[in-house]
């Protein structure tokens, strides 16, 4: 049998067949969920199908507007509150946090799984070495119908990172820069296996993070390595006695193409309006003042990004003239900030704390910016109208960064507090 890719071989184990990049097949699903943004066309094509039981392993997760911020939404959670209720599968409600922390939290997720989300960030499970890809809601109700879907084998880009990160300078510096080299299209249908000293020295939460803004490349699915640093991780939420593999790549696989990057003189790196791509290092745009600053997201809510950002804010206070907002991505990651002090920091600094969950990110709710106005946020869009203002201007950088321009006023290079 020919060497794999780490693609090819979950995709061929699903299958029951020996794939290749290219073919194509019907996959067996290892896991599913929608979230309130897309439950509800899930919700009525179930319905529409006459289905009665599931065939996969299904959640909902109530986390993009989160209290309900209108009669319209409100309706919307109440619906999948009742279908959850009717079909006996778990629902995460208000207050537990964004879908790609509390489904990795809660052990749904494992190296060589099939997952499947009715949201585009669900690439973000790449970092426990699963094969996990958005789909549209009415794909997702077919696999909860037949338990399997059909995919086309991508081809797979192997990433190397060399050198050593500098202080000041984070996970999402990183998959910035990588954005703006190989621009928003670079991996379009492909997978992304990442390997090198900065990944194997990275902490999960920045594996999370990477592995989450692989979507911006266009990609399908993205891969870290399952090593020691995902193994205790996962241990810790799944108990000692779970058995799963540590799936790699095959020695010989092949690529579609290799990329190395040496990120040792790597600067802190801002994506500027009004596409992800369109990335700069930050010191260079102090000129731009902002108005509001977000840290959260399903990019940069976890703990590391937390203590990176209270390390610029300890003992200092925002600028009057900001909006600094702050949402944990979890009730979890919320708990552990307050137990290290964290929280404490962020309010005495000035920040405003909002609910476990996706926050302003998507537009809906927490923090709409107002007319003309400049966001730095530690997202993962910076779309027209992304934050529910198509006259806003939205950046993305680091937490370190985000908090630095917070306290300044206008967009700082962080590393003169590390």
């Amino acid at each position: 049998m020919r060497p794999q890719t780490i693609a090819e071989k979950i995709l061929s184990r699903h299958s029951g067949k020996n794939l290749a990049a290219g073919d194509f097949a019907v996959c067996k699903v290892d896991f599913a969920f929608g979230q309130d943004g897309t439950s509800s066309i899930i919700i009525d094509r179930i319905k529409e199908l006459g289905v009665k039981d599931f065939k996969t392993k299904f959640c909902m997760v109530i986390d993009h507007s989160a209290p309900s911020p209108s009669e319209g939404v409100s309706r919307v959670h109440k619906k999948m509150r009742d279908f959850s209720n009717s079909f006996k599968t778990r629902i995460f409600d208000i207050g537990c946090g964004v879908c790609h922390q509390v489904i990795p939290e809660s052990g749904n997720v494992l190296p060589g799984y099939l997952v499947l989300g009715a949201d585009s960030h669900t690439c973000t499970y790449g970092a426990l070495g699963a094969f996990s890809t958005g789909v549209g809601s009415t794909d997702l109700a077919i696999a909860l119908a037949t338990g399997r879907n059909w995919f086309k084998v991508p081809e797979t880009i192997k990433i190397v990172i060399k050198g050593k990160l500098a202080k000041g300078v984070f996970a999402k510096d990183v998959i910035l820069y990588i954005i703006g080299k190989l621009k928003s299209d670079g991996a379009t249908y492909k997978t992304v296996e990442f390997s090198g000293p900065v990944i194997d020295n990275m902490g999960m939460d920045g594996r999370f993070t990477i592995c989450n803004m692989l979507v911006e490349l266009g990609a399908k699915a993205g891969f870290m390595p399952v090593d020691k640093k995902t193994l205790v991780w996962l241990r810790s939420r799944i108990g000692k006695d779970k058995h799963f593999e540590q799936i790699s790549a095959d020695k010989g696989a092949s690529y579609e193409s290799v990329y190395e990057f040496d990120i040792s003189r790597l600067k802190p790196m801002v994506s500027m309006p009004h596409s992800v791509d369109n990335v700069s290092e930050a010191h260079v745009l102090k000129k731009v003042k902002i108005g509001e600053a977000f840290l959260g997201t399903c990019t940069n809510g976890r703990i590391d990004d937390f203590k990176a950002a209270a390390k610029v804010l300890n003992g200092r206070k925002v600028c009057p003239q900001v909006k600094f907002i702050i949402a944990p991505s979890s009730r979890e990651v919320y708990l552990e900030a307050l137990r290290l002090g964290l929280i404490d920091i962020f309010i005495k600094a000035g920040a405003a704390i909002v609910a476990p969950g996706c926050g302003p990110c998507v537009g809906t709710h927490n923090g709409v910016p107002s007319d003309g106005e400049a966001v730095i946020s530690t997202a993962n869009r910076n779309f027209k109208g992304r934050m529910g203002n198509p006259t806003a201007f939205i950046y993305l950088a680091s937490p370190a960064t985000v908090a630095a321009s917070a306290l300044k006023g206008y967009i700082s290079d962080p590393r003169g507090y590390f």
